[in-house]
């Protein structure tokens, strides 16, 4: 096993973006036993079956890597998830090529804490969920394949095994009273590496340039592996630019030694530099040669110049550059934590599509794959550790925030894109010690703090919603929550100022507010009547409630895309009237589980995202595109709004999101003018018709230009002039069947059939027979459990090839059945 050590460098920092590059390495994907309970012992996962022990307990279930043991239940709505112990096992072929080199299991995040077994032999032991970390298990290899068994029981294989636990701990970060699942399982790759008993462990490189001289410098220092002590190595290099260049390459003699080892000193004249518009990197390529065998590896570095001004924007080279962001969390619909490389790619397409130039990851350091990404797209990075709620434990609880804060850096370190190490989220919320003494944060705070200046000079420290702790850290990012939490939207640019005068450095994230999705309304803004406006714009305890306290939009308002995004629109319209301000970062991108919010429309969900969590967009998507992208679009509101009311002859609001210079809309053919895009002109900057919808179908195009580009969009809806009662009875039909997966909906009508479009009751589906609920999704079309909107709710089933009976049930109303099959 690989020893942990801390290594703080007064003068210059350590870091790296890569753990380990090597000739022979492979995920190890498939072939995995799994079991959602612990064991006696590790003798149950690895005693043979058969033997007079035909039918062994307990059973195990096949599956491949990346895996989350909470993939489903997160979001059940009728339980919690399951927090406590898990066990993986593999039977794997191991053949290492180096002679006397070593065989390392390197993780690239499980939770929350871990053991490693090889055969009955105890290898590893971690505490974190979302740090990297390798294990040595050379020796206990080696040691199994000496005994009798390994070739009669396992016919050359050696058994691994692997122990997880998320079970609750107040001497662990993050609480679990933070807003988020705290995930268990082996919910990020894991690799088998094979490397020479010389190698290295941590390549840092540190890459800077002088925005006056343009003079680019690199400093490369390494940490070697080398447990059989070998003294004397090789080590060449290659500096390759953008273009496949060298542009510096070099060769020296080294003698190895225990600490970080410096190695170059590079100048490169008027580097090419790396931007989130050009993303330009260079390529670090390097061998160590030694008669153990030759060890390789590749390190991409970006020359860039960050600087928050104190009281001020933020720059980039040396230009300002309004930060445009979002947030991230580890969660996706069906398999939680357990995101393939595909998903997080498509993701973090989809961001930098919306038009984001920066990324607040929350709230723990997350995969290598984005942060890679992040480097490549050109998307700047907030990164922080999981020190999130609950207050400040004990000498276990600061070291873990110390040693994980160490390993992000480090592991990380190499990245053009992170600009901001985090080092907590909401620590002025109490709740898991009884002792809550804010002098006590503040020193560790103060701690962290020097540890992170001490790992890394280059970046800045940043904490979120902390105030006493503001003046440590060098950017801070207070609670504005402008209506939703508290106060009207219209209060955001006053509250941000007011935030703004009080700190150094000012950068507001976490701003917006819940949408279910494909929920909509005709009077959006209705309970923003009922609210205080002019005064604090915070979130406070109890606010995130949806019952009790004062009125306010996260309470009181009607959760419609239709209000966040007016909300949205005019953030970002006074966003473009602020030039002190650095940036800002919406939250989130998508809708995630959390445990904390059992009453949300969709179950256990925060459902602040523009997205959903399977990746459907929300309208709010468009809104962010039309102000943050250069690329022709055109959007109208209401995709997923099937059925619009009001009288009869009543002009209604059609909207328009577009960064086009103008547009046209027509309804039914009829075209009702152009109009010209201004981002000051609220709402939808100016690109919108009042227009006067008949009964029954409507059909709404826009067309619009940018320069010679034409981009288009089309709607079609019913309008209901019919006005309706209370809910009095449920029709479910099915609306599609596409191969073996049904969709059903059920509707709410009056006692006299009209459809209620305001109606909001809680439905529950069920279903016997031969098929199966596509439910536990977290999402409005993958709930059995779900609020209705605008009336209605939609599921999906896989049928199986066979019969089921689907069933509707309403509080109050009667229940319906539907035959599919």
């Amino acid at each position: 096993m690989l020893k942990q050590i801390i290594y703080i460098t007064l003068s210059i920092t350590l870091f790296t973006s890569q753990l380990l590059f090597s000739q022979q390495s492979v995920r190890l994907n498939n072939n995995w036993e799994f079991l959602k309970q612990d064991l006696g012992g590790i003798w149950e996962a690895v005693r043979p079956v058969g033997l007079g022990n035909p039918e062994a307990l307990p059973l195990w279930q096949n599956v491949s890597l990346p895996h989350c043991v909470n993939a489903e239940d997160a979001v059940d709505p009728d339980m919690n998830y399951y927090q406590g112990p898990a066990w993986y096992r593999t039977q794997l072929n191991i053949s290492n090529p180096y002679q006397k080199g070593r065989t390392i299991l390197h993780f690239e995040g499980a939770g929350q804490k871990t053991e490693v077994y090889v055969y009955t032999t105890k290898v590893a032991t971690h505490v974190g969920g979302y740090d990297e970390w390798k294990v040595d298990i050379t020796d206990a290899v080696a040691a199994f394949k000496k005994t009798d068994i390994y070739q009669k029981q396992f016919k050359g294989k050696v058994p691994v095994s692997v122990r997880t636990d998320n079970s609750r701990d107040l001497e662990m970060i993050p609480s679990d009273l933070s807003d988020f699942n705290i995930y268990g399982g082996i919910y990020r790759y894991l690799n088998l590496v094979y490397v020479p008993s010389l190698s290295i462990d941590k390549l840092f490189a540190k890459a800077e340039v002088d925005t006056q001289s343009k003079l680019g410098k690199v400093s490369v220092k390494a940490r070697f592996y080398h447990p059989d002590q070998i003294g004397g190595a090789g080590i060449k290099y290659k500096l390759v630019d953008p273009n496949g260049k060298i542009v510096n390459e070099t060769y020296k003699k080294i003698e190895i030694s225990n600490g970080d080892l410096k190695l170059w000193d590079i100048e490169i004249k008027k580097p090419v530099l790396w931007s989130t518009d050009k993303p330009l990197q260079y390529t670090l390529q390097y061998e160590l040669i030694a008669s153990s065998g030759n060890y390789k590896g590749e390190e991409k570095i970006g020359f860039r110049n960050i600087e928050f001004v104190e009281k001020g924007p933020f720059n980039l080279n040396g230009k300002r550059l309004l930060l445009r962001g979002t947030h991230r969390h580890e969660d996706h619909a069906g398999v939680a934590a357990a995101m393939t490389e595909e998903m997080i790619r498509q993701e973090m397409q989809m961001m930098k599509d919306m038009g984001i130039n920066f990324i607040r990851l929350g709230h723990y350091q997350q995969s290598r794959i984005v942060l890679n990404l992040c480097d490549s797209l050109g998307i700047l990075v907030w990164e922080e550790i999981p020190w999130c709620r609950g207050g400040l434990g004990g000498d276990m609880y600061k070291q873990q925030a110390k040693r994980m804060l160490t390993n992000m850096v480090e592991q990380h370190y190499n990245h053009p894109s992170i600009i901001i190490w985090g080092l907590g989220n909401e620590n002025d919320w109490p709740g898991d010690f009884p002792e809550f003494d804010k002098e006590k944060i503040r020193t560790f705070m103060k701690e962290l703090n020097d540890l992170s200046h001490q790992l890394d000079q280059s970046r800045y420290t940043a904490i979120r919603r902390c105030d006493f702790c503001s003046d440590i850290v060098d950017v801070y990012s207070p609670s504005i929550w402008a209506g939703w939490y508290r106060g009207a939207y219209t209060d955001y640019k006053k509250a941000s100022e007011d935030e703004f005068a009080k700190v150094k450095r000012f950068l507001h994230v976490e701003w917006g507010g819940d949408s279910h999705a494909m929920r909509h309304s005709e009077n959006p803004d209705k309970a923003l009547s009922k609210i205080k406006t002019g005064g604090s714009a915070d979130e406070r305890a109890g606010d995130a409630s949806l019952y009790g306290g004062a009125a306010r939009i996260s309470k009181d308002g009607d959760w419609s895309e239709s209000y966040i995004t007016n909300l949205i629109d005019w953030h970002l319209k006074e966003q473009e009237t602020m030039p002190w301000l650095s940036g800002t970062a919406y939250w989130p991108f998508k809708d995630f589980s959390t445990p904390v919010r059992p009453d949300n429309p969709v179950p256990y969900m925060n459902q602040k995202g523009v997205v959903e969590r399977d990746f459907t967009k929300k309208e709010a998507y468009y809104v962010f595109q039309s102000y943050w992208t250069a690329k022709p679009m055109v959007h109208l509101y209401g995709h997923t709004w099937p059925v619009r009311w009001g009288d009869e002859g009543e002009e209604k609001m059609v909207k328009v999101y577009s960064n086009c210079n103008e547009a046209e809309v027509f309804l039914n053919g009829k075209s009702f003018g152009s109009k010209k895009r201004n981002s000051q002109d609220y709402p939808a900057a100016g690109l919108r018709w009042n227009l006067p919808f008949m009964k029954g179908e409507n059909t709404v195009k826009v067309i619009a230009k940018k320069g010679k580009e034409v981009v288009n969009d089309e709607i079609k809806f019913i309008y209901q002039t019919e006005k309706w009662t209370k809910p009095a009875k449920l029709v479910l039909k099915k609306i599609d069947q596409q191969d073996d997966v049904a969709t059903i909906e059920v509707r709410l009508l009056d006692e006299q059939g009209i459809p209620c479009l305001d109606a909001i009751n809680w439905i529950t589906f069920g279903l016997t027979g031969d098929g199966k609920l596509i439910d536990n999704q977290g999402t409005s079309l993958g709930s059995r459990k779900v609020q209705a909107y605008n009336g209605r709710a939609v599921i999906r089933v896989k049928l199986n090839r066979g019969q089921s009976a689907a069933s509707v049930s309403v509080e109050g109303l009667k229940t319906v059945f539907i035959t599919l099959s």
